[in-house]
Formats: C-alpha cells, sequence, structure tokens
C-alpha cells in the first residue's frame, strides 16, 4: 500500500448529478476525494441530494483508506440503478471530512461542474451495470 494517498478539499464550484436526465444532487457544498489509482469523486451533503429518489440497500463495503460505506439504489422512473450511491457514515481518521456525505458513481452519472459537463471516468466499475 505504499504510495497510496487521498487528498480532500472543498469544491467552490457548483456541482450537479444527474441520471436519465433527472437531478440527483446540486450543491455548493461538495468535497472532492481524490485517490491514488481512482477517479476523482464528489461527495454531497444530504440536504443537497433528492434523498428520496434514493433507497438503501443491504450492501456495505470496507476500505482500507476511508472505512465502511452503505450503499444505496437510485430510482429514476421505472429504472433502478443498483449500488450507485454510497456514504461513510463514520470514516477512519484522517477522512473525516466525508462523514455522512453521498457520493454517486460518476461512471454512471452525468456531472457537471459550474454546469460544464464532466467525461465519465473509465475505472473498473466502468463496466459494472448501475
Amino acid at each position: 500500500m505504499d504510495g497510496h494517498g487521498i487528498q480532500l478539499h472543498d469544491e467552490p464550484r457548483h456541482v450537479e448529478i444527474a441520471l436519465d436526465g433527472v437531478t440527483l444532487a446540486s450543491t455548493d457544498h461538495a468535497v472532492v476525494l481524490e485517490e491514488t489509482g481512482l477517479p476523482m469523486r464528489f461527495y454531497l451533503p444530504r440536504p443537497d441530494v433528492h434523498m428520496e429518489l434514493l433507497e438503501p440497500t443491504t450492501t456495505e463495503t470496507v476500505c482500507p483508506f476511508k472505512g465502511q460505506a452503505s450503499y444505496w439504489n437510485v430510482r429514476v422512473g421505472d429504472a433502478e440503478h443498483r449500488d450507485l450511491a454510497w456514504s461513510y457514515e463514520q470514516p477512519i481518521a484522517g477522512v473525516e471530512k466525508i462523514a455522512d456525505l453521498i457520493c454517486f458513481y460518476a461512471e454512471h452519472t452525468d456531472v457537471r461542474v459550474d454546469g460544464v459537463a464532466q467525461a465519465r471516468p473509465e475505472s473498473p466499475w466502468s463496466k459494472i451495470k448501475a
């Protein structure tokens, strides 16, 4: 795990997350997480997320660098997108800034920063059907 790092910083620009033309989140208070070997992630405050579109799942994962994550399905119209969003309720020391924030897979959503569409990143999660 040598050389692995995480950097967190507040995002001063406006961030929007959408799926199939439906806005899932819109905020001026995102936290950016940059982790070695992974795409940049936007973590968003729950009040800025349309939580009524999210349904908790039983999925949990553990990251040695962030802690235990819980997941949500996202429902847009009749389509359910499994485990498309996640949160670290109690992240490990050093990344407390993402506690209770929601993150969406940018590989499967439309991300706009200050109105500019961002390219969907390529990662191991790109091929997983959400």
